[in-house]
């Protein structure tokens, strides 16, 4: 289901598997900047891009008819491994610390009363 070519047969390799190529890059430009930490939060920027990286494998998933071998398994299960894990990643890069630009009140509550 989805495995199809994302492009013609006569179009060259990477125009059939452009979605993902996309996705890919974006988690490669994130791993890329977390390798070479240009710049102060480099690690929270890098992480945060792999997860938005995440987030459009399950966007292109939903929407692309045919998105070559970007599609591992059914629609509903691919949909749910790319948008739950991105998720999860781009939260905790927000919350990672130190200064952390999301703050969530009861998470520091709970690490208290679970280390205490």
């Amino acid at each position: 289901e989805g495995g199809g070519r994302a492009a013609g047969g006569d179009a060259p390799a990477p125009a059939r598997q452009w979605p993902l190529l996309a996705v890919l890059c974006t988690a490669g430009a994130g791993l890329l900047i977390v390798a070479a930490d240009p710049f102060e939060q480099a690690f929270r920027v890098g992480t945060i891009l792999i997860g938005i990286a995440l987030v459009l494998g399950a966007v292109l998933r939903v929407t692309v008819r045919s998105v070559g071998m970007l599609a591992v398994r059914s629609r509903f299960t691919d949909l749910v491994t790319y948008g739950l894990l991105g998720v999860l990643i781009v939260l905790l890069a927000l919350v990672a610390q130190p200064e952390p630009w999301l703050d969530i009140p009861f998470l520091e509550d709970a690490v208290h009363f679970t280390v205490r």
